[in-house]
């Protein structure tokens, strides 16, 4: 979808060290797969540049993004798609199998969006017009809950709020970073979707609203898409009217939980300054 909008592309895999032997099949890019992509992408007529490349290996990053700008000539567009699986009920996982998992989606999204945006920033420092754009993959196993994925769950939950932050920074340069929360068939779900539901769930469903995300004229910051099977719809969070009183009980919680609760009337903050303005009236 990126190469057949127009964009030049370049490719980057490899979400853990060689000879971690914690590493699962499921966790390296098959022999060949980023020179395929390439080819592919080379026959619509774009460019496309291959970085083999350790998410976690801090040194070798901004090397990467060089690598990445020295082949195409600049940086518009990084999208975050790192991911493993280390699935196990909370009681039985152990330690490695939570930092792998965290290590993968947290860092491994964290450290190439922080070098994009020092490239951007000096962009836009030295004068230059920068269109930024970051697209995150986020899932509803996060944002919903889903059981024996605690660690996938808490690093896919904290991808929302480090696309909301990265939304606040990135605005005064242009740089916007949203989210997708993609139900696709991928090497992590092969073994979940088979026969007719596989044919309707292939990732060439998710690069439309991808491609849109990371387009200049996208209007957006900071939002969450669940996107699947040629369906898309925003995930936002948040917040009731609420309950007030001034000498606040537990009782008072207790008896009035269900207006606590209630959705009528709620509101969808936009950032930290909003949702604090909720607050507002009660506090005079």
């Amino acid at each position: 979808a990126f190469a057949e909008s127009g964009f030049d592309v370049a490719i980057t895999a490899r979400t853990v060290r060689d000879g971690d032997p914690s590493a699962r099949s499921g966790d390296l890019v098959l022999p060949g797969s980023l020179e395929s992509t390439a080819a592919e992408i080379g026959a619509l007529g774009r460019r496309a540049v291959t970085v083999p490349l350790d998410l976690l290996d801090r040194d070798a990053l901004w090397p990467a993004v060089d690598a990445a700008i020295a082949g195409l000539g600049h940086l518009d567009v990084v999208v975050n798609n790192a991911g493993i699986l280390r699935d196990r009920v909370l009681v039985n996982m152990t330690e490695e199998e939570w930092d792998a998992v965290i290590n993968v989606h947290l860092k491994g999204t964290f450290a190439p969006s922080r070098w994009a945006v020092a490239y951007w920033r000096e962009r836009a420092k030295a004068g230059e017009p920068v269109s930024g754009r970051i697209v995150n993959t986020t899932s509803v196993s996060g944002i919903y809950g889903n059981p024996g994925q605690a660690n996938y769950g808490a690093a896919k939950m904290g991808l929302v709020g480090f696309t909301r932050v990265l939304a606040v920074e990135g605005a005064k340069y242009n740089i916007k970073a949203n989210a997708i929360a993609p139900l696709a068939l991928t090497r992590m779900t092969e073994a979940l979707f088979s026969g007719a539901m596989a044919e309707k769930l292939l990732p060439e469903k998710i690069s439309p609203i991808v491609a849109y995300l990371a387009h200049e004229d996208c209007p957006v910051s900071g939002e969450v898409y669940s996107v699947g099977g040629g369906r898309v719809a925003r995930v936002f969070i948040a917040e009731t009217e609420g309950y007030h009183n001034p000498n606040l009980t537990m009782e008072d919680v207790r008896d009035n939980f269900a207006q606590i609760r209630s959705e009528e009337g709620y509101k969808v903050p936009a950032n930290i300054g909003e949702e604090t303005s909720m607050f507002l009236p009660y506090l005079k």
